[in-house]
Parts: structure tokens; C-alpha cells; sequence
């Protein structure tokens, strides 16, 4: 049943009351380069002056072995490096960590699921993810996760989860102990010498290797250029994002199919046109369709939200995003992170520029399945220039979140210098780390080719499962860090 705009009218009334929707995290405007909660136009944003005393963990000291700078009392430890550190099998760690989620482990361990986001040819790549035998979707993809176990004593191995897949960005864990890993490609067999299409989901089990065997993508859950996923565990729908542009990406649901009852291994089980994929469609409280999130230029901002159901969730003659006008599906640049807290879900677009209606440097949106409503709660102006890009306090391009006890963890990846930052429940931003480690070549980066993307952005925020490390990536060449201090809740 769609959401009315009768019944929208009346739940905004309710949930824009303010700004303080659903959840521990408030109404969040962010500083510098922020929009308060106020009438600003977005392309014109001014620097918030907030007193931040108390806020955070002070200013960042700059790391002696060039890695990560952080503050002090914090400290770091490499957990894998690319082309250094080596798998159980004796093979390097792979090259391009991205997402990741933390598990707890048997006897007290720690399991990391780590994708690597390897597009293209095999062959480009020093460091693919090893073809292991009985878990290899395409032998000639690079892409795939490895499974990371960290042992009492600080001593870590290092195995192959999936193999044969391709461009895996970010993913997401689900409530019964899994990992969804989402290729971030639409390539179909032949291009790169592939032998199967890409663009689809794969479940991978930290703790069952045999799970693992046979990898079977999850076509109802569509085939597109994925970035994140998130299950809801009352609902039993998943979420899920798309990075993508001409034109820019959509926003999915997921429903299940009637008597379905999720669980270990229960997704590989559906017939790829099990349930209903749907992408979403936003009005405002005037029952106005919105074509696009990038005009939104106020946090607080309240959209009801329909879906529409995607005619061929296969994409085998039209890519998914091309199946809709305009007029039918709200789009958004980049719907990168997703991460799911607080009864909803978090959902990052990274950044708006000339293909969206109105710029910005960031947003941060919260779904609230209840209430079918979409709440902005970060919103970055747009950034001075990349030179500003180097303080501590302009903050902007998040990519990767997550929800902590401590508030949001944001993971920047735009140009210039990249940090992990932090939100308040009263919006206030500090920094947590920022990367020092000089970025690879263009060559170096895309494995030997001129024309690849040079990236050192941070990948994979996730809190251990007790909540005292931070476990990040820095994606070139490929290092997981776990970092470790006196974390705390913010003050309002």
C-alpha cells in the first residue's frame, strides 16, 4: 500500500517537529562548511562557529611512520597490508580493501569479512584475490573478500571468503552473522574476459567456510552497480544503494517473499525473481514529487516515501536505472554507505555537482520504515576548493559510516586530504583520524594502467563487536588498521 500524501501530511507534521526524528542522532548540521538548520542555500554555505570544547578527542598529532595521525591517547596497529602480509594459503593480502564488518568470533576471536574492490581485467591487478578452489564465482574477475580473524595474543589469520567477483565496494552485515557483498559493476560476460555477468550480491560466512562453496549470486536482489546493503531485522526487507551516474543512482527495497524467514544460507535459496525489488520515489509535505535529494538545503527536512516496482531486476537490455523516467524515481550522486541504527537506516550520498540540481559536499539521510519518511540529518555546503581540504574541521565527501555508542563515524573520500570524523547527537563534527600515508600513482594504484583512479580514501568503518576498536581501511595499496583509545559518549 503506498504512503498518501494525505497521511504524509500528517506524520511530517509529527516527524519534522523536528528535527529530532527516530533515534539517538538528532537533527545534524555540521561544521565547518555546514548548514545549520536554517534557510541556506546550499551553493552559498557559510562556516558554522561552534564552540567545540568538549567535543571530540582534541586535535590530531601527526603520525612519526607517516600513516595515520590521531589523538592523543589513541593508537593504531596494522591488521593486513597488501603485498605484505600473506593469507593462510601463503599468498599476499589482496589490494583495495573496502567495506568491512566485524563478527565475534569463536573462543573470543574477532572475524572481519574485508571486501576488495578490484574492477576490470584480472590481469591488471599485482595482488587479485587468490582463485581458491569451490569458491570462485569467475575465474577471471579479481574481486572478492577475504575473512580476517583476530586471535588472543593479537595473532591474525587471513583466508579467502569468495573469489572470482568483481569491483566489490561496500556491502553489509546481517542480524543472523553474515555478510552481504555487493558488486559495484554492471560488466556482463565478455568484457575483461569474463565468463559471467556482475553486478549482483553474494552472501559470505565468517565462521562456516563450507557455507562459502559454490558462491551463488543473489539475483533477486537485482543486478546494478551495488554499493551498500542493509537488512531491516523486524521487517525483514533489505536495503540497498547504488553508485552510479547517466543517469544517477536509485535508492532499493527489498521485500521477501510471503513466509520467508531469513537466516544462515536462507537468500542463496530464492528463485532470482523471488520478492519485489523497488526503487524509491520522494514528495514533500505539499504532496510534491521530489525528483532528486541533492534540493534538499536544510537538515530537518522531511520527504514521505513510495516504491515503485523495477520492471527488470535482471538488467539484461536496460540497466535498472535507465528502466524509469524521471518523474517515476527520486535519484541522488552517489548513494554510497548505509548502515543500519536506530530502528532505520542511515544512508550517505557523497556529493552533488553539475548533473544534480543543486551542489553540496555531502548528506546524510535517515529512513524511518514506520513512519515511510526520509529525514536529512548531515548536510556539507559545498567545499571552498581542495586546499581547504587539509584542515582538520572541513569535513566533506563521506562515503563510508557507521553507528556507534559513541555517535555516527564518517570515513571522507573526495579529494585532498582524508580524515574519519564524527557526529554528535547535537550535530557538532571532530575529527578521529586523518590519513597521512602519500597517495600511489594513477599507475601503481590501478594496478599498471595510466587511466586508473588514484584513491587513499578510508573504507570499512566498523566497530569491533565490544565497542573498543575502530577498525578502518585505507583502500591504496590496502591496509586494515584497528585503532584503539578512550573512546566516549559526545556531550550534547
Amino acid at each position: 500500500m503506498s504512503l498518501t500524501r494525505r497521511g504524509f501530511a500528517g506524520e511530517s507534521a509529527v516527524a519534522g517537529a523536528g528535527v529530532a526524528l527516530a533515534g539517538s542522532v538528532g537533527a545534524l548540521a555540521t561544521a565547518p562548511n555546514a548548514l545549520a538548520a536554517t534557510d541556506i542555500d546550499c551553493g552559498h554555505a557559510e562556516s558554522a562557529h561552534e564552540d567545540h570544547q568538549g567535543v571530540g578527542y582534541g586535535p590530531l598529532a601527526a603520525d612519526p611512520n607517516g600513516i595515520l595521525a590521531l589523538p592523543a591517547g589513541f593508537s593504531y596497529e596494522i591488521i593486513t597490508y597488501s603485498g605484505r602480509t600473506r593469507l593462510e594459503s601463503g599468498e599476499f593480502t589482496p589490494s583495495r580493501h573496502d567495506g568491512t564488518a566485524a563478527f565475534e568470533g569463536p573462543r573470543g576471536t574477532t572475524l572481519l569479512v574485508n571486501n576488495h574492490e578490484l574492477a576490470g581485467a584480472r590481469a591488471t591487478w599485482p595482488h587479485p584475490v587468490p582463485l581458491t578452489d569451490g569458491l570462485v564465482y569467475d575465474p577471471a574477475a579479481a574481486g572478492g573478500c577475504t575473512v580476517v580473524e583476530i586471535r588472543h595474543g593479537g595473532d591474525v589469520a587471513e583466508w579467502v571468503g569468495i573469489a572470482g567477483i568483481a569491483a566489490n565496494c561496500a556491502g553489509g552485515s546481517t542480524p543472523w552473522g553474515t555478510w552481504l557483498t555487493c558488486e559495484g559493476t554492471e560488466d556482463k560476460a565478455g568484457r575483461y574476459g569474463f565468463t559471467k555477468d556482475h553486478g549482483y550480491v553474494f552472501e559470505v560466512d565468517p565462521e562456516d567456510r563450507r557455507a562459502n562453496h559454490d558462491p551463488k549470486p543473489l539475483k533477486a536482489l537485482g543486478r546494478f552497480a551495488h554499493e551498500a546493503v542493509v537488512v531491516d531485522p523486524k521487517r525483514g526487507h533489505l536495503y540497498l544503494t547504488e553508485d552510479a551516474s547517466g543517469p544517477t543512482g536509485l535508492l532499493y527495497r527489498w521485500t521477501p517473499p510471503e513466509g520467508f524467514r531469513h537466516g544462515r544460507g536462507k537468500l542463496r535459496t530464492l528463485a532470482d525473481d523471488a520478492g519485489r525489488l523497488q526503487a524509491f520515489r520522494c514528495f514533500d509535505s505539499g504532496g510534491t514529487f521530489v525528483d532528486d535529494l541533492s534540493r534538499a538545503t536544510k537538515t530537518g527536512t522531511v520527504y514521505g516515501v513510495d516504491w515503485t516496482d523495477v520492471p527488470d531486476r535482471d538488467a539484461q537490455a536496460v540497466s535498472v536505472r535507465r528502466q524509469f523516467t524521471d518523474d517515476e524515481v527520486t535519484r541522488a550522486r552517489k548513494l554510497e554507505g548505509m548502515w543500519w541504527g536506530d530502528g532505520g537506516a542511515y544512508i550517505v550520498s557523497s556529493y552533488a555537482r553539475a548533473e544534480s540540481p543543486v551542489r553540496h559536499d555531502g548528506q546524510v539521510w535517515f529512513y524511518d520504515p514506520a513512519r515511510r519518511t526520509l529525514t536529512l540529518k548531515v548536510l556539507l555546503g559545498v567545499s571552498p576548493g581542495p586546499a581547504d581540504a587539509s584542515a582538520d574541521g572541513a569535513f566533506d565527501g563521506p562515503g563510508d559510516i557507521t553507528v556507534s555508542p559513541y555517535g555516527l563515524v564518517i570515513a571522507e573520500d573526495i579529494e585532498g586530504v582524508q580524515h574519519l570524523f564524527g557526529v554528535t547527537e547535537s550535530g557538532r563534527t571532530y575529527p578521529i583520524a586523518r590519513n597521512e600515508l602519500a597517495p600511489a600513482s594513477a599507475a601503481t594504484a590501478a594496478g599498471g594502467t595510466e587511466t586508473g583512479p588514484e584513491h587513499s580514501e578510508f573504507t570499512g568503518v566498523t566497530f569491533s563487536p565490544d565497542g573498543r576498536t575502530l577498525f578502518v581501511n585505507i583502500q591504496t595499496p590496502g591496509i586494515m588498521l584497528a585503532i584503539t583509545g578512550p573512546w566516549k559518549r559526545q556531550r550534547r
